[in-house]
This record gives C-alpha cells, sequence and structure tokens, in this order.
C-alpha cells in the first residue's frame, strides 16, 4: 500500500465522495451538501451507509477532525436517520490518526468496518472458465430490488432498507449503470458502475450467500467495466474494497491505494 502516490490516495478519497454524490442525488430525498471542512452525501433514508460525510481535505490536527465531526453531527441532527463518517488513515497526521477513534466517539460515532481503496488501470485476463452466468442490466424494478435485496442480505440490513435506498429509478441511469449476475432465474450478484471525474467507479458488489464460489461477482464486475468501455471510453476503475471483496479484486488486477474506516452514529436522539 506504500507504493501508492499522494495523487492516487487523492484520487480515491475524490472516487469515494463522487460516486456517493451520485446515488445522493439520485435517491428521492437526497442532497449534497458541500461546507469548508465536511462534504456530506446524504439519500435521507434509513440506511446509515447511504447518509455519509467525508473529509475535504487532509487533516493536520485533532481540531480539524473535531469540527468536520460537529459539523456532520449538526447536520444529520436535523433529519431521523443514522449516519456515517468516513475517514482515511493516510488523510490524518499521526497525531490525529491516534485520536480519532476518541475524538469521533464524542459525536456517538463508533468504527463499523474498513474498506481499502484499490485501483486499476487495466483489468487483468480471466484465470479461469467464465462462470455460466447469464448478466443482465439493471432496466426496471426487477432489476434495482435485485440490486437492493442482495446488498441488504450481505450487509445484514433489513430488506426494507434496502429497496427503501435503491429501489428508485432515477438512482440508475446514463451515468450509472447496473448489472445482475443470474443463475438460472434466480439473482445471485449485482455490480454497479459510475462514471465519476472520468473513471469507473464500481460498488454495490455484493452475492447472495448461497452463489458465493461460483464466479458470480466476476462476472458482473466484467460485464458493468465492458459497459464503462464501450459506452463512455473509460478502462481505469476504482472501487472500496471489503475484506470480503478484496481477494477477488486483486485477482482481477486492482491494487491497494490506502484504508478507510466507516464510522456510524445511531439516529437523533439514540445512543
Amino acid at each position: 500500500m506504500h507504493s501508492a502516490t499522494q495523487a492516487e490516495i487523492d484520487e480515491s478519497h475524490a472516487q469515494f465522495r463522487g460516486a456517493w454524490r451520485r446515488m445522493a442525488l439520485g435517491s428521492r430525498a437526497g442532497e449534497v451538501v458541500e461546507r469548508p471542512e465536511v462534504y456530506l452525501a446524504a439519500c435521507h433514508v434509513a440506511w446509515d451507509m447511504m447518509n455519509t460525510a467525508f473529509l475535504r481535505a487532509p487533516v493536520e490536527s485533532e481540531q480539524g477532525l473535531a469540527a468536520a465531526a460537529a459539523s456532520a453531527a449538526r447536520y444529520f441532527s436535523m433529519g431521523k436517520h443514522p449516519w456515517s463518517f468516513i475517514v482515511s488513515e493516510d488523510w490524518l497526521s499521526p497525531q490525529v490518526r491516534a485520536q480519532a477513534a476518541s475524538i469521533l466517539a464524542w459525536y456517538k460515532l463508533k468504527p463499523l468496518t474498513s474498506v481499502t481503496g484499490m485501483v486499476c488501470d487495466r483489468l487483468a485476463e480471466p484465470t479461469r472458465p467464465p462462470s455460466p452466468m447469464d448478466v443482465r442490466p439493471v432496466v426496471n424494478a426487477w432489476g434495482r430490488q435485485a440490486v437492493a435485496d442482495i446488498n441488504a442480505l450481505s450487509y445484514d440490513m433489513p430488506r426494507e432498507l434496502g429497496r427503501e435506498a435503491m429501489d428508485v429509478e432515477s438512482f440508475f441511469g446514463t451515468e450509472s449503470r447496473g448489472f445482475v449476475a443470474c443463475q438460472g432465474d434466480a439473482a445471485a450478484s449485482s455490480s454497479v458502475v459510475m462514471r465519476v471525474d472520468g473513471v469507473a467507479y464500481i460498488a454495490l458488489v455484493a452475492t447472495r450467500p448461497e452463489h458465493r464460489r461460483i464466479g458470480a461477482a466476476e462476472s458482473a464486475m466484467r460485464r458493468a467495466l465492458s459497459e464503462a468501455r464501450e459506452s463512455w471510453g473509460i478502462e481505469r476503475s476504482v472501487l472500496h474494497a471489503t475484506e470480503a471483496g478484496f481477494p477477488l479484486y486483486t485477482r482481477l488486477g486492482y491494487r491497494p491505494v490506502t484504508r478507510f474506516t466507516i464510522y456510524s452514529a445511531p439516529a437523533p436522539g439514540l445512543s
């Protein structure tokens, strides 16, 4: 990870913000608010990961991180939903990094999980025969609900929360294409590609437990990235990998750039 350039680290941040911006603006009641100290992309739905705050720039002081968290907390206190704050260790000075968890705890933010920002200039060739999957583009409610349901299941969220966030026609469009890999008539895996600042951003890659380890996610991802090449002329892609997805992405040719910690805060009024 230390071989990443500062430009790549900054790109990983910008892609994260840009993708969540696209999702917020595609949701029913979402909005994007850019403040000097924090960037807010809120779908205003019940899934905390869809109501998100990001840093705007590297933070050198504990006061700087606290100011960003306080600004985000004030914004989300006006709503009714839980929210998240995504922070990269490479954008925190060493002394801030050491104190980040305790600073954010003041705002009821607790570490939820970590993801790795990854980049790929060109996909690696397949190392195994292609999976016999029927990969379908998201063009209707069936496709939107498949993406929503697969991701909700993978993140241990109620199905209705996934559908509230993603079963929205404007969530998918010319700049955001979704794909569902099917085994027979069963929706097995999902992948979404978005055009963000001239880069293909891969999101919402998930697979139902009963369809894992048979190439479903790779099939959906390769189809999404093929769409990015054909429709947008884009080869370079960025994603943020969970621990479960990391081996697949490495095999596909992605390399790690930076680590992010995702903190989560409860809905206003809850502890």
